[in-house]
């Protein structure tokens, strides 16, 4: 239930003072109060700036002598300084964006509500904590508990607040405000207005663009739409001026246990998670700034698209990386087919390389005989055969048992030398000391027939290796499939072996076989180095696999667990954000659950956005996966923001035939803009493309435009986008201005996550066919997988679609005027 709003009049003065139609209502009274505390606060923030760097100049003074403590107290003191001053770097964003004010309490004096009841207590919600010289706190940190009212109060549940402000601010100036009352003025304080009354519809000044919150509880509905009809800029923001209840309930649950959020196109998953990871980092620093946070995220474009986020809430102190970017020994460079990607993310693989392993366990077939000085020592075959049977039955992995079996083998070849020479020997004393038998077992150790014994009975084994071996050889794959796999499907995995390991062309599917390996052989060489920090290097190779090191590169605190980096180790967290987890196979959930410390997790996600070649039926098909203690929580988000209901209302029509069990989100917003859909020729399809699309980039600029489509379009609308004047850049290279250019040109099935102003949809039947790229004979073949990728392209725009089209529908679209 909403909050009454008093007076009326002012309901749709947010953010520049613009009411319906364009009417210039009258400047709040309150505004100018309003500037004075903003300058206040900026002159506190200042002041906390100059602390910070006072504190660094004093110890850079003292400069670089002194004794070992004094100097690492001084190291400690400048990681501190400078991860404060960065912290309180906010740029050009909004210092706050938010006050509430609370009743007064009994037998105290209100302050002066001249606009609505009398006022108690009065916080100013922001991004970050600002206090004055005298220390008295200015803003309140939008994490803090007494910041909670603020996203949670209602009509029916004011949580003691008798008024919530949305404020919008630029810079040091405010542009305007919005109220809310959760009393009406002319009743007593504190009776909360159970009834819903607005004049009109909520606008930002858009022609057509209102909220359609009939029956919702939104807070701030103009600060909401204010922020929704915004213009993309390339890059996600941060909500936390308008997060809405259901969202801030999510952001503030319990850090134990795996959180699972179902969500639909537009509700704010992505945003919810990341919020989280930053208010858990405030709830619980101390754990988790040591442990590290982790976000995991589809593919290198979306964690560019997500990468300002945390950093815009202060938070620099996490690790952003795709799936395969946690393999740090490949770089993927392959694809695999949707059969062969299914079968190595099928967990029957577990089974599959642990007996692969088990293969290269094997005692010799022959007796083994070593030329050692002037006679020879010779190792029974038989003797290896109890050797590999004793390894097998101890426990640990692969590579630790490995020391089992050279012990073993070393102390049978100096007993039988220890025999040969006893022969020789009067008395036992006669025989080798404990320094020559210990010098015995070096030497045959560095011997090359023993060297070569070993490594065929017990090899040291690093996982890419194994894994290039085993997918490199018919044998080896039939060996260790037998019994789990079909004959056929073993052989599906087979590719022809590479000239180098660096030669491999290695897809997303090997990481996750590559990584369920490691924890089968275990380091290869040394014990592990929990707290080795990575070097230039290894951030650099992370990041071009996909990995962004944030936390381990910019950290004040230690890290925890090896560094992604190390071939042999696993680096693990305190927390770990997993965005679009429907797509994950139960491989790679698996890796992900190996990195987390105490299976806290926060998994967002759509079931009927499933893409992948594995679509889990529902949420157990990914929990189950996961390691944790605790029964997983699911919660769901049901109103989408950013999707407006024209654009639902088509997609939902696509919904219906993929996954008609999946209810759409309710849309929140309408944007006046009815969806368009365009037929043509398949002769004219890219030069009606590109007149579409020129139609698009003059609606919305200057907003972001995406083209999506098959894959094997792609180069054809390209050339005829070109031709047109219109230059789309794919977002995908690093080298571009990715998702911050004003025209993009995307395959359909890589869209995931991303948001565009206007999308334009290139022939659906082929989005809808498998694989979504074949032009074949006939016309395109519908497949759930592809009706749900077309399903979320559809849904990218947060104002207008178009869709061009030469074959027949998949599904029959009706675009119905408002």
């Amino acid at each position: 239930m909403c909050p009454r709003r008093w007076p009326p009049s002012k309901l749709d003065r947010f953010p520049d003072g613009r009411g319906e139609k364009g009417a210039t209502l009258p400047e709040h009274p309150d505004l100018e109060a309003e500037q004075e505390f903003l300058n206040r606060a900026h002159d506190g923030l200042d002041f906390m700036r100059g602390e910070a760097r006072q504190m660094l100049q004093g110890v850079l003074d003292l400069g670089r002598g002194g004794t070992f403590q004094s100097r690492t107290e001084r190291d400690i003191v400048v990681r501190t300084s400078l991860a404060r001053l960065e912290q309180l770097d906010i740029g050009d964003q909004a210092l706050y964006f938010g006050r509430i004010d609370r009743f007064p309490e009994p037998g105290t004096e209100p302050t002066d509500g001249s606009n609505g009841p009398a006022l108690g207590e009065s916080f100013h919600i922001g991004r970050l904590a600002v206090s004055g010289p005298d220390h008295d706190p200015l803003v309140v940190d939008w994490r803090a508990p007494v910041a909670e009212p603020f996203y949670r109060a209602t009509g029916l549940d004011p949580q003691g607040l008798a008024r919530r402000r949305h404020l919008a601010v630029r810079g040091r100036t405010v542009l305007g405000l919005e109220d809310e009352y959760f009393a009406d003025p002319n009743r007593a304080p504190g009776a909360p207005v159970l009834g819903v009354s607005d004049t009109g519809p909520s606008t930002n000044g858009s022609e057509g663009e209102r909220l359609l919150s009939e029956g919702m509880v939104l807070g701030g509905p103009g600060a909401l739409l204010s922020a929704l009809g915004q213009a993309r800029t390339g890059h996600m923001g941060d909500i936390i001026g308008t997060i809405q209840r259901e969202q801030d309930e999510i952001i503030r649950s319990p850090l134990t246990g795996v959180l699972v959020v179902q969500g639909g196109p537009g509700t704010g998953k992505t945003a919810v998670a990341l919020h989280r990871a930053a208010y858990l980092l405030y709830t619980h620093r101390f754990p988790l700034e040591r442990q590290g946070v982790l976000v995991v995220g589809p593919n290198p474009l979306f964690l560019r698209y997500i990468e300002q986020v945390l950093p815009s809430l202060g938070e620099t102190g996490v690790s952003l990386s795709t799936v395969a970017g946690l393999v740090p020994e490949i770089r993927v460079r392959g694809t695999d087919d949707a059969a062969v990607a299914t079968l190595k993310g099928d967990v029957r693989m577990v089974q599959v390389l642990t007996r692969a392993v088990r293969t290269r366990q094997r005692p010799l077939r022959h007796d083994l005989e070593v030329p050692f000085g002037a006679g020879v020592l010779r190792l029974r075959a038989k003797t290896t055969e109890d050797i590999v049977a004793a390894a097998r039955r101890r426990p640990g992995t692969h590579n630790v048992r490995r020391r089992f079996v050279e012990a073993s083998v070393l102390r049978a070849l100096s007993d039988d030398y220890r025999a040969r020479f006893s022969r020789g020997a009067e008395t036992e004393e006669d025989g080798p000391s404990a320094e020559e038998q210990a010098d015995l077992a070096q030497r045959l150790r560095r011997t090359p027939p023993v060297a070569e014994a070993l490594d065929r009975m017990w090899p040291r084994l690093s996982p890419h290796e194994l894994i290039h071996d085993l997918l490199g050889a018919r044998p080896l794959l039939d060996a260790a499939g037998k019994g789990v796999l079909k004959a056929q499907d073993a052989q599906r995995l087979y590719r022809p072996r590479s000239a180098s390991l660096d030669a491999v062309p290695w897809t997303v599917a090997d990481a996750a076989l590559i990584d369920e390996a490691r924890t089968i052989l275990g380091p290869r060489r040394g014990s592990a180095r929990p707290n080795r920090r990575p070097t230039r290097a290894e951030e650099g190779t992370a990041q071009e696999g996909g990995f962004w090191p944030q936390g381990l590169a910019s950290s004040p605190m230690p890290t925890s667990g090896a560094p992604l980096g190390h071939d042999d180790e696993i680096r693990s967290f305190g927390h770990i954000v997993v965005d679009e987890v429907q797509d994950l196979s139960p491989m790679q959930l698996r890796m992900l659950g190996r990195r987390s410390l105490s299976g806290s997790m926060t998994v967002v996600g759509d079931i009927a956005q499933a893409t992948g070649p594995w679509a889990p039926r529902d949420w157990d098909d990914v929990t189950r996966h996961l390691t944790s203690k605790r029964p997983p929580r699911l919660v769901e988000l049901t109103v989408s923001y950013r999707t407006p209901a024209e654009v639902v209302a088509v997609a939902a029509q696509v919904l219906a035939v993929a996954a008609p069990s999946i209810a759409p989100p309710r849309p929140v917003r309408q944007s006046g803009n009815i969806p368009r859909l365009i037929r043509s020729s398949r002769a004219g399809l890219a030069e009606a493309v590109a007149q579409a699309t020129r139609e698009e980039v003059e609606a919305v600029s200057p907003g972001r435009v995406a083209v999506l489509g098959p894959a094997v379009l792609l180069p054809e609308l390209a050339r005829a986008l070109a031709e047109a004047g219109l230059y789309a850049i794919d977002p995908r290279d690093p080298l571009g201005d990715g998702l911050a250019a004003g025209l993009v040109l995307l395959p359909a099935d890589e869209t995931n996550g991303l948001e565009f102003d206007a999308v334009v949809v290139v022939e659906p039947a082929m989005v809808a066919a498998v694989g979504g790229d074949s032009l074949g004979e006939g016309p395109p073949v519908a497949t759930t997988r592809g009706l749900r990728t077309l399903y979320v392209a559809l849904t990218r725009p947060t104002r207008r679609l178009t869709i061009v089209h030469a074959d027949r529908l998949p599904v029959e679209l009706v675009i119905a005027p408002n």
